[in-house]
């Protein structure tokens, strides 16, 4: 089988966010060959960390979710899907964040939101042959990014149906993703990977699993659409969150 297939559309514009970025669009092994068939797709942030060590954060650190995408679907483990990386901006943190805070700013998620829903997902969807309703859509990051895909996977169950929350930033704003998550009532429920490293600092597992408990007291079930993981000893950065590719997409699209 043919591997999967890299393509960016450079320069993508936003007017909601007034500004641009790059688009890295992962199309699985076999795409070309089945003209008719549509494939779920999985929209993950901090695209410049994904697919290539010459662009990351860290130069040679990525997250090798183009190799392991392939291996597991060419394994029969995980469907063929496509997989949209958007690259972040000098605005990241504003991006990400739901809410402002002093000091450290935030607080335009609802703008990025727009600027997911109402530009990148139309445009993926004209440009490729996705499937789109909640069941195959997905949204996903980490830290500040595994902090958002909570937040808008939560706001728009009825469009994201799964989450890949890797470390998410659960401290943000004294815990206000969980108070937001508390308040919230998701219908239909996504499915959740959420997991953090026992060596990301102190308290941050803590937080992490109160988020946890809230999603299971809430009537999210583990091992059916939530899975939670402490990794021993894994860290914050991407040679952590590269070796959790691999299961989050068999947790959330599975081989039928």
């Amino acid at each position: 089988m043919n591997p999967g297939q890299l393509r960016k559309h450079e320069k993508f514009r936003s007017r909601f966010l007034r500004n641009q970025r790059d688009l890295i669009v992962y199309t699985p092994p076999g795409y070309d060959e089945q003209p008719e068939r549509r494939f779920p797709v999985l929209y993950l942030h901090d695209g410049q960390n994904l697919f290539d060590g010459a662009t990351s954060f860290i130069p040679g650190q990525d997250w090798h979710v183009g190799q392991t995408a392939d291996y597991a679907i060419s394994s029969g483990l995980v469907a063929p899907l496509i997989i949209v990386g958007m690259y972040n901006t000098k605005a990241r943190i504003r991006e990400y964040t739901p809410t402002h805070v002093p000091r450290l700013g935030g607080g335009r998620a609802d703008r990025y939101e727009k600027f997911l829903v109402g530009e990148v997902k139309p445009f993926i969807e004209r440009e490729y042959r996705v499937l789109s309703d909640p069941w195959n859509t997905g949204i996903g990051g980490s830290s500040l990014g595994g902090l958002v895909s909570l937040y808008l996977g939560l706001k728009d169950s009825r469009i994201f149906g799964k989450i890949a929350a890797l470390s998410p930033s659960v401290w943000w704003n004294q815990r206000v993703i969980v108070r937001f998550a508390e308040a919230a009532s998701p219908e239909p429920r996504p499915r959740i990977w959420l997991d953090i490293g026992t060596r990301e600092g102190p308290r941050i597992v803590d937080d992490v699993e109160k988020f946890r408990d809230v999603l299971l007291a809430k009537g999210w079930q583990h091992g059916r659409d939530l899975h939670y993981e402490r990794v021993e000893g894994a860290e914050h950065n991407e040679a952590a969150w590269a070796a959790r590719v691999g299961p989050f997409l068999r947790f959330l699209f599975p081989a039928t």
